[in-house]
């Protein structure tokens, strides 16, 4: 690939677990994933812009990312989790070293539950002021029914947001299910805060190759396609045997188009994350 400034928008990175205990009860076992490890993998498929996104293993506890940051440099961006009253001292100087975002992760597989959208909003109110001091934003994970649930929470923020793994809408369900619908809808029509990033396709189909995703990939150029980042999912949690090469291969016969593929990888997320384009 040839895209300059090509950019993985979402990827993990683990240490020995000696060093970086995990938090609370797991749902996945997590692998050692080394910086330079991810670094040979991406390099290899041209990518030269990172954007680390804090695992739910490690909790609050962003060291393990941070550090790996420390050494990326100016290259990187992360999105972190963090207990609501964090001094703002703090925020500033992870500013100083990329980080550009709050996390906002629930369980992507977990079962409809009554009122717990309702009791997100306190959270992503609090941030969402905090954020916007900031220049940071929001990026949130979900299932994709709690994702809907949200839409009109999202629908009133007054600062830029990612939406991980299409939403987590199922492919199974189709392009006209309702809470893909409202997804789209939402791009349409709403302020352009929305982003979307086409991350974790194993996380969404159990189709061999993952072919049902291509109908919703398409549906959701046509509706906002300057809204839409690739990541690569790195190192693929509880999905092991995918690779992100495979993964680059797939979005590549999704995306064919040149220029559309330079604005995904590229122009987006310069524009989302504050990098020069030149």
């Amino acid at each position: 690939m040839t895209i300059p400034y090509a950019c993985d928008t979402h990827f993990h990175v683990f240490g020995p677990a000696d060093r970086y205990p995990y938090a609370g009860k797991l749902r996945y076992d997590p692998p050692q994933a080394d910086l330079e490890d991810y670094l040979a993998e991406a390099r290899a498929l041209g990518f030269s812009r990172y954007v680390f996104v804090q695992p739910s293993a490690y909790g609050q506890d962003n060291r393990c990312m941070l550090e790996a940051m420390r050494r990326m440099g100016p290259d990187c961006r992360g999105i972190v989790d963090l207990p609501d009253d964090v001094p703002d001292e703090q925020l500033a100087d992870l500013h100083q070293l990329g980080v550009r975002g709050i996390r906002i992760n629930v369980n992507p597989i977990a079962q409809p539950a009554a009122g717990l959208a309702d009791t997100l909003i306190p959270r992503i109110r609090r941030w969402e002021a905090r954020c916007a001091a900031t220049g940071w934003q929001l990026d949130f994970l979900g299932p994709g029914w709690l994702t809907r649930e949200l839409l009109p929470t999202m629908a009133s923020l007054r600062l830029p947001f990612t939406v991980a793994h299409l939403g987590m809408n199922l492919a199974a369900d189709g392009v006209q299910a309702p809470g893909f619908q409202a997804l789209l809808d939402f791009l349409r029509h709403g302020d352009g805060l929305c982003f979307v990033k086409l991350t974790g396709s194993y996380r969404i189909s159990k189709t061999p190759g993952f072919g049902d995703i291509a109908p919703m990939v398409h549906a959701l150029l046509e509706a906002a396609p300057d809204h839409l980042i690739w990541g690569s999912d790195y190192p693929h949690l509880s999905f092991q045997e995918n690779s992100s090469a495979d993964l680059f291969r797939l979005f590549t016969s999704w995306i064919p188009d040149a220029a559309l593929q330079r604005q995904i990888l590229a122009t987006t997320p310069a524009r989302l994350y504050g990098w020069e384009t030149d």
